[in-house]
């Protein structure tokens, strides 16, 4: 009898522990996860946004998960959990982890001038505005590995006035979509496209200033230089087969094109309106010439595919028994890399992500040493180590004015009521 009830606590215990929620168990106030829903669904009844599919895991565990709205409106399909969205520059990341394990094979040094690679990077210009508009010269040193990584090495993505006349010429800048970037409806391979980016002239000196622009193209090159792979063919081998990413691709298989959402954009009193068939609206990721592969903004995901890819890097570098990266290579990606430059109010940029430096730094919520990044699509991630927190917006919306995606990191962090626990 004695023992029975010595027992009778522990089972308690373990009785009220089965019946919270993964959500609770996980330190969440499953009541203040609700807000998520809330704000979420007014957006969609306010015909702010089309849909949205919302992630956070703590620990590798499902904090939650939920769909809105619309997948396809005007097909009246309903937004699901396993929806494919266009990531655009959320690309970046997996080919920053793909360039990172070539330098673990010391097949590449950070320090390496890219020349080594492209030969055509051998003799870079500068742009600088001049009495008579535009004076072109040398750069004074040549563009390395680290600096595409940080977005260091003064390459834009064409559409400034100094030089985007240039660029268009070439098929880049606004030839490639209103704002740079768009390759899927390109029928060349994606080192033919960069040979002749490195004719153009950049727009800041090499190590001088953030410049975000064609950087992760040029890495995706080197990947199959290096490789002697497609960039397509190496992430899939490196990384999306060994972390079980099923969906996602550079070019959308036809059996899951009912799965890929349609593009929406924001008009007149942010009310939604369906975006335009080709760049950069829906796009060609199912019938275009599947020929060029963007490292920087092509690849299409889930929210889960893009959390498992997230989760092995909070892991340090492994998930599920696939190691991708090593634990050291995985802080060395994730640490400020640029001190001021990305920006002098808190926030940092690492090999491939911003990173938060300070406490609060510009109303962020999240730790220290989280980093982060988004798509032009209005998608965003977040990966907090401090809290053993992924967060991962998903959305294709272009552009948008919605605010949604600002407000999803506070609607997550209100809800967390329990300090992590390694």
């Amino acid at each position: 009898m004695l023992k029975a009830l010595l027992s009778l606590p522990l089972l308690l215990a373990q009785a009220t522990l089965v019946a919270q929620s993964p959500a609770t168990r996980l330190g969440f106030s499953t009541a203040r996860l609700a807000r998520i829903d809330t704000v979420m669904q007014q957006a969609v009844d306010r015909n702010e946004i089309g849909g949205a599919v919302a992630l956070v895991l703590r620990d590798g565990q499902t904090v939650y998960s939920r769909a809105f709205g619309w997948s396809d409106r005007e097909a009246n399909r309903r937004m699901t959990t396993d929806a494919i969205f266009r990531i655009a520059s959320q690309s970046k990341a997996i080919t920053s982890v793909a360039i990172l394990s070539l330098v673990e094979e010391g097949k590449i040094t950070l320090t390496d001038p890219v020349s080594r690679f492209i030969p055509a990077f051998q003799r870079t210009t500068v742009a600088m505005r001049s009495d008579t508009g535009r004076a072109i010269v040398r750069a004074r040193r040549a563009i390395t590995i680290r600096d595409l990584l940080t977005h260091t090495a003064g390459i834009s993505y064409g559409t400034d006035s100094l030089v985007a006349p240039l660029y268009r010429e070439k098929g880049l800048g606004s030839a490639a979509g209103p704002q740079g970037w768009y390759f899927a409806d390109k029928n060349e391979p994606i080192c033919d496209v960069m040979d002749r980016l490195a004719t153009l002239p950049f727009v800041a000196q090499p190590g001088e200033r953030f410049v975000y622009g064609y950087n992760t193209d040029i890495l995706g090159c080197v990947v199959e230089k290096v490789s002697g792979m497609s960039l397509d063919e190496f992430i899939r081998k490196r990384i999306t087969g060994p972390l079980g990413m099923r969906d996602t691709y550079f070019f959308l298989p036809k059996d899951k094109s009912t799965r890929l959402v349609a593009v929406y954009a924001s008009g007149e009193e942010n009310h939604i309106v369906r975006a335009p068939d080709g760049p950069p609206g829906q796009g060609e990721y199912v019938d275009g010439p599947r020929k060029t592969f963007s490292g920087g903004a092509g690849i299409v995901s889930t929210a889960a595919d893009y959390g498992h890819f997230l989760q092995m890097l909070l892991n340090h570098g492994v998930l599920d028994g696939a190691r991708i990266l090593a634990p050291k290579t995985v802080d060395l990606m994730t640490t400020n890399a640029v001190d001021s430059l990305y920006s002098r109010n808190g926030e940092g940029f690492s090999l491939g992500f911003r990173t938060l430096q300070r406490p609060g730094a510009l109303g962020r919520v999240e730790s220290v040493g989280s980093y982060s990044w988004g798509g032009a699509y209005a998608s965003e991630y977040l990966v907090d180590p401090k809290e053993g927190l992924v967060l991962v917006f998903m959305i294709n919306q272009l552009p948008n004015r919605s605010g949604v995606a600002a407000k999803f990191p506070m609607l997550v962090y209100q809800a967390l009521m329990e300090p992590h626990k390694p």
